[in-house]
């Protein structure tokens, strides 16, 4: 029997640099496996936080397990479920 793949989800953000304290928004996203039910959350210029609230629920399981700033406006998050 095959071992189960863990899904991942790694996003790319960004901030708006004319705009002090602005959001993170969404750049790029790619999902390996299932992002379900969180797929919708995951579209460009969307915000960061919304995906990472729904990510990062209890009831869908994933967890960070890796983030890098790449500069003080821009970086990425790496999610895995199990």
């Amino acid at each position: 029997m095959a071992t189960r793949q863990p899904d991942l989800v790694l996003i790319s953000w960004s901030r708006n640099p004319l705009v002090a304290g602005s959001a993170r928004r969404i750049i790029a996203a790619r999902v390996i496996g299932n992002a379900v039910p969180c797929r919708p959350s995951l579209r460009p210029h969307g915000l960061l936080n919304t995906a990472l609230a729904c990510l990062l629920d209890n009831d869908v399981g994933f967890k960070v397990v890796f983030r890098k700033k790449t500069s003080s406006i821009s970086g990425y998050i790496l999610l895995q479920r199990n």
